[in-house]
């Protein structure tokens, strides 16, 4: 299950390698967008449009991928809880539950209360971020101006992440009938340093 798939990338490359794979968002755009990909890619792929916390399944997985800092969307601990609750009882005994998210210390350091601003060739993107420190929540505002002729059209998103300590979340896991079997950096199988800015958990479903 690729959960949190939105437009399905992971989701459509899992599946061109073999795996048997249906993907969840609660974006009903994002799905289309996924399963507009899907149909280019010749592939009758199943997406669900459901929320994390709340998943309901026709039957029990293997594995359970949720990437791209998806978690750190959920900004309470009760909606992180009941997510891996759901993860949980959907995954079969064995089975491998496979997140990333956002650390500390990128909130902290990294998104904080700074701006950044991407021009490009097709869209100019002011991105703004507020941190609240006792929380470690970050409202985050995207501001996009997208060329069309000689104009530009405004778009805006306005949202929160929230970070989650490690022992935090191997609290969580536990609680919910996992094993960490590892906790990678960004990018490598080593041990995430003090100022890592992703990490990526690897669970087991206990039997």
């Amino acid at each position: 299950l690729g959960l949190a798939c939105g437009t399905g990338s992971l989701t459509i490359e899992l599946a061109q390698r073999g795996f048997d794979i249906y993907g969840i968002d609660s974006s009903f755009e994002m799905l289309s967008v996924a399963q507009q990909k899907a149909a280019e890619a010749k592939l009758n792929l199943l997406f669900l449009c459901q929320k994390m916390q709340s998943i309901d399944l026709y039957g029990t997985v293997d594995t359970v991928f949720c990437v791209l800092d998806s978690i750190n969307h959920l900004t309470s601990e009760k909606e992180v809880l009941d997510t891996f609750q759901q993860v949980s009882l959907f995954l079969n005994p064995g089975g491998y539950f496979i997140f990333d998210v956002n650390t500390i210390y990128k909130h902290q350091k990294v998104l904080a209360d700074h701006t950044f601003v991407y021009d490009l060739d097709e869209v100019f993107c002011v991105w703004q971020n507020q941190l609240e420190e006792k929380t470690n929540r970050v409202r985050i505002d995207l501001d996009f101006f997208v060329r069309s002729g000689s104009l530009y059209q405004r778009s805006s998103e306005h949202f929160y992440e929230r970070a989650y300590g490690e022992e935090q979340l191997r609290s969580m896991l536990e609680e919910t009938g996992f094993q960490v079997e590892a906790v990678y950096g960004d990018l490598t199988f080593e041990m995430p340093h003090s100022d890592e800015e992703r990490i990526l958990f690897v669970a087991k479903k206990k039997e």
